[in-house]
């Protein structure tokens, strides 16, 4: 199973009010593969500090286990070679197979104590499915990454003004 490359993605809402026309936009390009929401958790919080929290994913239970596995893998990966991959891998998949769901249960709280009362904020992980291709004839021809960073245009606006200034 192929994964593409993993976004975290947080956005706050003052008031705790969204039209949803977020959800219809992450719908469309959920239809047309250009993303997959492996999570998404919103977590609202009210005027007396009540907490709601909502969760989906695209994900069914073999794609979230081997989701878990693949980036369980990977971190053990890089903290104790061969040996931390396949301990990471056993981990990361049971962890996702028990709770069904990639995020952590205890980051919940976590988020919800980040914003103020009346206010909410949306997680999400989301795979960007569009790069599958894209990696793949880069492997083909040969190629191999060198750097990758998402340039926002907030960035370049500010490495701009530091520029002339």
């Amino acid at each position: 199973m192929e994964f593409g490359p993993v976004q975290i993605l947080v956005v706050g809402f003052q008031n705790g009010e969204f039209s949803g026309e977020i959800l219809a936009e992450l719908r469309r390009l959920r239809e047309h593969d250009i993303v997959r929401l492996i999570d998404l958790l919103f977590v609202a919080k009210d005027d007396q500090g009540e907490i709601e929290a909502i969760e989906l994913s695209d994900l069914k239970g073999e794609e979230a286990e081997a989701f878990g596995a693949l980036a369980g893998a990977l971190i053990g990966l890089g903290a104790a070679g061969e040996e931390g991959a396949e301990a990471g891998a056993e981990t990361g998949a049971a962890k996702v197979d028990e709770r069904g769901s990639v995020m952590d249960p205890e980051n919940v709280w976590y988020v919800a104590d980040a914003i103020p009362a009346g206010t909410s904020a949306g997680v999400a992980l989301l795979e960007h499915r569009w790069a599958i291709p894209l990696r793949g004839a880069i492997e083909r021809a040969g190629g191999q990454t060198l750097a990758d960073a998402w340039i926002h245009p907030q960035d370049l606006v500010e490495i701009g003004a530091q520029v002339r200034g």
